[in-house]
């Protein structure tokens, strides 16, 4: 099997290696016959003398070459030096079934971040809290971004297959959790314990793809994960309005379980486990708790800006402080690490470094399209739940036809560069299409500017996974994807964060400015439903405030993605590797 690795080695240098190894155990193997056993092995110069032939004596010695040489090739790859061996004939039959599990594994932890969204509004109506909307969704991304690098590194130490298990069996909890609560308070921690789990679904799959398929035919598994992305994401708001006119909300929750129990059996019955380490690899406990600091702070601050209290308040600035200290004192205490969570060796990478910060601005302003979205559409333009999760179709089909293209794309030609440069620049002007919606925007209209939207962000969904992992050893491949997905999903925190936070406190200015006092008119009581019963100008001023104030918050994205097009444009585009256990040396393209 041909393969590459970082430093330009290719199949001739393997053979070299074993030409060199051959000759030094030829003429070894020719010293010792002469002189230690030359009644039994002789010299190719005595051979003929003593009645055996030449070719006789070449032929063993080249034999016990070729088999040194086979030994040296074999330690090599163990030490990530040569391409390691195909694998195992039960392996490979086993790669469509363990693909399957990762597959039903993704759909799980992506349909419990969209099915919400058509719900959301009648839940928390239900519940009586639309002032904390926004903390459904950020409690379980929050959650699930804390755990991304967690679990990354955790199944790099001690293998993947029961962090699976743990992960979908803390999601069901949380799911459980969801579907029984009687308040508000307990929905958001229900989600917080989904994202306890879900955070590792995600993560773990990549990973396992990464540690049965080459990055050179990795493109094409990771774009049908995309796929996988693009599909939960229609089919979560279609379930969710569905649930909520059907059956009622609690049971959307409820339908995330026999999933998750699918997934675990797949999980439990195919995926294998490596042999554990003799030693026990020290966890970084210290990383962890600096880090849940830091990104808790960070999104408690931009979440409650504004909102719960404003900016300059010592409430807000004290979150923003303590953000920066646990910042500064999680990469102090990464550098002395044994076994960090997040190396801080990944950051003299430029490649890592650029996809991490563009993947992060990318999700940045995709989670906020995606959570508040179906919720415009059943306010502003009267939609039932499920017509709102439709309306999402065009933009996921986009992601679906641009993510799976440019899978096989990247693994037939090798070719990739221009796939992140492409989708900044698309879904910028997807962007700026949304940020020009209004009450009298059509439906097929919309339905452009979402799929224009979707098929830039599926240009470089995951691509850029790829192009980190490609950039690393196999045997921290599940820690730089782990590090990668947790900046995007921080990105997607602040997009959830800050797009709640922003159309909040616009959408109460507007409909305490605009609303007569006598029509008692709290924000907690407009959901759909309020709106359907509720006629005269009233009705008018809403839509028009809640238009008002989310459209424009889209056009604040497209700064971050013109950022993210320039950084692309110094990609270095490495060739895609052709063996699984391919030697990187992050640090050669530091920047």
């Amino acid at each position: 099997m041909e393969g590459v690795d970082r430093t330009g080695g290719t199949a001739a240098d393997e053979a070299r290696v074993r030409e060199a190894a051959e000759t030094q155990r030829t003429a070894k193997a020719a010293e010792a016959s002469g002189s230690a056993r030359p009644s039994t092995v002789p010299s190719p110069a005595s051979a003929t003398t003593e009645g055996v032939p030449a070719v006789a004596v070449r032929d063993a010695q080249e034999a016990a070459a070729a088999e040194r040489a086979r030994e040296l090739a074999a330690a090599s790859a163990r030490q990530g030096d040569v391409p390691a061996a195909e694998p195992k004939p039960e392996r490979k039959r086993g790669v469509a079934a363990v693909f399957a599990g990762l597959l039903l594994a993704m759909f799980v932890s992506t349909l419990s971040e969209t099915v919400t969204a058509t719900a959301l509004p009648t839940i928390v109506g239900d519940l009586g809290g639309v002032d904390h909307m926004q903390w459904v969704t950020t409690a379980y991304i929050l959650a699930s971004t804390i755990m991304m690098p967690i679990y990354g590194k955790l199944g790099d130490l001690f293998g993947r297959k029961y962090l699976f298990i743990v992960a979908l069996s803390v999601f069901i909890v949380g799911s459980a959790t969801c579907g029984l609560t009687p308040s508000m308070d307990g929905l958001i921690a229900g989600r917080a314990v989904e994202g306890l789990g879900g955070g590792g679904l995600i993560i773990l799959a990549q990973a396992t793809i990464a540690d049965i398929i080459p990055p050179r035919q990795r493109g094409k598994y990771m774009g049908v994960m995309g796929s996988v992305f693009a599909v939960s994401t229609v089919v979560g708001p279609l379930l969710g309005g569905w649930f909520v006119q059907v059956t009622g909300w609690r049971w959307l929750f409820a339908f995330n379980i026999p999933l998750a129990l699918l997934a675990i059996a797949a999980v439990a019955f195919f995926l294998t486990n490596p042999e554990r380490r003799g030693d026990r690899p020290p966890v970084d406990v210290g990383g962890m708790m600096a880090m849940a600091v830091s990104v808790s702070s960070l999104v408690l601050a931009t979440a409650w800006g504004g909102t719960l209290y404003p900016w300059l308040s010592w409430q807000i600035i004290g979150l923003f402080a303590l953000f920066v200290v646990a910042a500064v004192a999680f990469v102090l205490v990464e550098r002395r690490a044994k076994e960090p969570i997040i190396p801080m060796l990944l950051f003299k990478n430029r490649n890592f470094v650029v996809c991490t910060i563009t993947g992060m601005f990318i999700m940045l302003g995709m989670m906020g399209t995606v959570s508040y979205l179906p919720t415009y559409f059943q306010i502003v333009d009267g939609l039932a739940p499920e017509q709102a999760g439709l309306m999402t179709f065009p933009m996921m089909a986009g992601v679906l036809l641009t993510a799976v293209g440019t899978g096989f794309l990247a693994t037939k030609t090798g070719r990739y560069k221009w796939m992140p440069i492409a989708s900044c620049a698309v879904a910028a002007v997807g962007f700026v299409l949304l940020s020009r919606l209004t009450p009298d925007t059509s439906l097929l209209m919309t339905g452009v500017f979402l799929f224009v939207l979707g098929f830039g962000i599926g240009l470089g969904q995951q691509i850029l996974v790829l192009i980190v992992q490609n950039e690393f050893p196999h045997a921290i491949v599940g820690t730089a994807t782990a590090a990668n997905n947790f900046f995007r999903q921080i990105g997607s925190t602040l997009g959830a964060s800050l797009v709640g936070a922003l159309f909040t406190s616009r959408l109460a200015a507007d409909l305490a400015a605009q609303l007569p006092k006598t029509d008692n008119i709290s924000m907690n009581r407009i959901t759909p439903q309020f709106i359907d019963h509720l006629g005269g100008p009233a009705r008018d001023i809403i839509t028009t405030a809640y238009s008002d104030a989310l459209v424009p918050i889209f056009l604040y994205v497209v700064p971050l993605l013109v950022v993210g097009f320039l950084l692309m444009l110094t990609l270095k585009e490495n060739p895609l590797a052709k063996s699984v256990n391919h030697t990187g040396h992050p640090g050669d393209d530091a920047l």
